[in-house]
């Protein structure tokens, strides 16, 4: 599963990098986790992007859950733009999740 979260981030914000490495840091160290990334736009300096590769969903919503993700890197998460964020790999040949958003009820 990959996740991407886009963030705009106002010039002269020092302590964001950091803020983001911290939370990449604290997402890397939950079981689950595959690789990941920080960026920055190159055209738009405002614009960062955190991205993290999971082994599946629920490895990502069970790393939301733990008390380590809650205090470090959900206050900067909580900054990215509001869009949806995770998604599934297409590889040739795959079956795909059915195209119903799962946070309808």
């Amino acid at each position: 599963m990959l996740v991407v979260n886009r963030f705009r981030v106002p010039e002269g914000d020092d302590r964001f990098r950091a803020d983001l490495q911290r939370a990449h840091e604290t997402l890397a160290a939950r079981p689950g986790y595959v690789a990941g990334r920080i960026g920055r736009n190159v055209d738009d300096p405002t614009l960062w992007v955190l991205t993290t590769t999971w082994r599946d969903v629920g490895s990502y919503r069970r790393a939301l859950s733990s008390y380590e993700v809650k205090l470090d890197a959900v206050p900067v998460l909580s900054r990215a733009l509001d869009e949806p964020s995770a998604y599934e790999p297409v590889d040739p040949g795959t079956v795909l999740n059915a195209g119903v958003p799962r946070s309808l009820g």
